[in-house]
């Protein structure tokens, strides 16, 4: 009888590890990294095709809560490659937005501060460590990159692109 229910109890514990790993966040942003979903088109552009960058633009973050360079220009079309280095100590992001949807969605980091997302228009950088956005810039307008992790955003963490 033992053996009949140590059977069942370890199937029971097998059958429920995939779906236990299917709501892992982990696995859940895998499953975005390995998904195609079609591109979404926002006021600031759309995600661009690695094969199709024009040129690599370089961003430093510090711990001292400032971008280098802290202004861009891109030309209306151009598809960029930002590669995001966090030259400080502890975890930076790079959104890209306009202003308003930063300004929104930093105060919504504030409510939920471990909130994971998985966008083609931010990076999450560890410290001493690069990350990649490709974005294709088919809107003219002023725009921004800001971090959002609380704090970091409200202590200036903010840069400006321009499209032409």
């Amino acid at each position: 009888m033992n053996t009949a229910l140590n059977t069942f109890i370890l199937s029971l514990g097998l059958l429920s590890q995939p779906l236990a790993q299917a709501h892992a966040p982990s696995a859940h942003k895998n499953h975005h990294a390995t998904a195609t979903a079609p591109a979404e088109q926002k006021q600031w552009g759309i995600a661009g095709d690695p094969k199709k960058a024009t040129r690599t633009i370089e961003i430093r973050m510090t711990d001292d809560m400032r971008f280098a360079p802290k202004a861009i220009q891109v030309k209306l079309g151009e598809t960029v490659r930002l590669v995001a280095v966090n030259a400080g100590k502890v975890l930076h992001e790079i959104v890209i937005g306009t202003p308003q949807e930063l300004k929104a969605h930093a105060e919504m980091m504030k409510k939920h501060p471990g909130m994971e997302h998985d966008e083609p228009y931010m990076a999450h950088v560890d410290p001493g460590q690069k990350g990649t956005i490709v974005w294709t810039f088919n809107r003219a307008g002023s725009f921004e990159f800001a971090c959002l992790i609380p704090g970091h955003f409200e202590a200036g963490m903010i840069g400006r692109i321009t499209v032409k």
